[in-house]
């Protein structure tokens, strides 16, 4: 049984720094076939849309940050434990959501609907 499953999330005050983690375990994912996969974080909050965070690719090389994130956010992985991390910088009140990694096949893609499987979320809230 795969399990998706995110961590880090807390209230933060408006210039803090916070970095996630999100750990995949179960088939198919060894530390070998994770290796494989692409993996993303969205957000959300209530009421709507689940919004595109950061991606990257299988071998790092390629990574993709969403508009109200470049420059502040950073997306990395380490295939060996298996696990993709979301260093946050800069945070900003418009950044409190739920968080979400996501795990998908091929290459990374800033559509909720390209990955497979999803965590339940760690809560960011960042406010004075």
């Amino acid at each position: 049984q795969v399990q998706v499953v995110e961590s880090g999330g807390r209230l933060v005050k408006p210039g803090d720094s916070l970095k996630l983690s999100c750990a995949a375990s179960g088939r198919p994912f060894s530390s070998r076939t994770f290796s494989g996969h692409s993996m993303a974080w969205f957000r959300q909050t209530p009421g709507k849309e689940r919004e595109f965070v950061a991606a990257i690719s299988w071998s790092g090389r390629t990574t993709l940050y969403g508009d109200s994130v470049k420059g502040r956010f950073a997306i990395s992985r380490d295939d060996a434990k298996p696990s993709v991390y979301l260093q946050m910088n800069t945070l900003k009140t418009e950044d409190t959501a739920l968080y979400y990694c996501a795990v998908g096949d091929g290459l990374p893609s800033v559509s909720k609907g390209w990955y497979d499987y999803w965590g339940q979320g760690t809560q960011v809230t960042v406010s004075a």
